[in-house]
Parts: C-alpha cells; sequence; structure tokens
C-alpha cells in the first residue's frame, strides 16, 4: 500500500471512531479523534488507561490548535510558538473546548504541535489534531517499533501507519503554561 493509502485507511478509520497506531517523535502513539467520546472510551480501554489522566492532542501545525487556544492571553502564546514544532507538550487552560476524557481530572488540555512529518501528513489529512498516547499498555514499556505495537495490541486497532520515530531519545517534555513547571522531562 502507498504512504498515501495508508494514510488515508487511517484517517477513514479515525472518521469511523477508530483507534490508530503511528510513529511520532521518540515512541510509537496511539491515537484518535479527539471530539468522540466513543473513540476516546475506546482509546482508553485498549491501552487500561486511568481516564482522569487525560490524553494529548497533537497536530502539525499551530492552526489546526487555535480553537484551544483562540481564549488564550497573547502573552501566554509566546512560550507555545517558541517551543512548537517539537517534542515539547504544553498544558494549556481548558476554555471549554477539550472533550472531558482528553482532559481528564484536570483544568487544562495538553497540546502539542509535532516536527514528525508523518503526524504532519496525518493531521493535515484528517482535517485537525488528533489524540496522541504513548501506543503500550498502561505500566508497560512504550513501543519503539511497529512489531511491538502489534505484540501488544494486535488486530485491536483500526490502522497502523507504518514508519520511522523522529529520531528523538525520549518522548516530550511536558510543561505547565501557567505556571512553567516542567512535569515530564
Amino acid at each position: 500500500m502507498s504512504d498515501t493509502a495508508v494514510i488515508e485507511t487511517a484517517v477513514a478509520a479515525l472518521h469511523a471512531g477508530g483507534v490508530i497506531a503511528y510513529p511520532t517523535e521518540a515512541v510509537w502513539g496511539l491515537g484518535c479523534d479527539p471530539d468522540s467520546g466513543e473513540a476516546l472510551t475506546a482509546l482508553l480501554r485498549l491501552k487500561q488507561r486511568d481516564p482522569a489522566k487525560g490524553l494529548i492532542l497533537i497536530a502539525g501545525d499551530i492552526a489546526q490548535l487555535s480553537d484551544w487556544l483562540c481564549d488564550l492571553p497573547y502573552e501566554l502564546h509566546a512560550p507555545l510558538v517558541s517551543s512548537w514544532p517539537g517534542p515539547n507538550t504544553w498544558l494549556v487552560p481548558d476554555n471549554g473546548r477539550a472533550h472531558p476524557l482528553l482532559r481528564g481530572c484536570h483544568d487544562s488540555v495538553a497540546l502539542r504541535v509535532s516536527d514528525h512529518p508523518l503526524v504532519g501528513e496525518l493531521c493535515a489529512a484528517f482535517g485537525g489534531p488528533i489524540v496522541s498516547t504513548s501506543a503500550n499498555l498502561a505500566g508497560e514499556p512504550e513501543a519503539t517499533n511497529v512489531d511491538e505495537v502489534r505484540r501488544q495490541f494486535g488486530d485491536q486497532l483500526a490502522a497502523i501507519v507504518d514508519g520511522s520515530l523522529g529520531g528523538h531519545d525520549r518522548p516530550s517534555t511536558i510543561r505547565d503554561l501557567r505556571s512553567g513547571r516542567v512535569l515530564r522531562t
């Protein structure tokens, strides 16, 4: 299957409420439509992840996150713009746009603009950001190749976008935008 056909298959799966796997900057990710409660529930169940933790929303460019950033004070945009695209996730105050399962028990939503070309292509074809959480069962190591993804999830995924990782040695840094505090390095 050509790269275009693989992306089209994954996008169709996302629109149908499916969970997909794809490579990110450092590890494989699981994703779904961030506006579908059914898809978010399926992803959390598949991963066996506590819904209170929340999930990350990943985009190919900052414009795709405009609905989540529209009420953000202007001065808080600078850290985002200076660190994106790249492996930097920011906890941004939720303006009411985030689905409760995306936010978890938090009053913020985790946002990232990836520098991985395949993620950019996937988000562009989908028409916006998608959920991104590491491809692993809760408590297990993150998958770093497609074989590990298949071993952990078998045929439970609606699509797998095979490709190379983005060359980073660890998952994204997570920071709180309001305080600047680093939560994960």
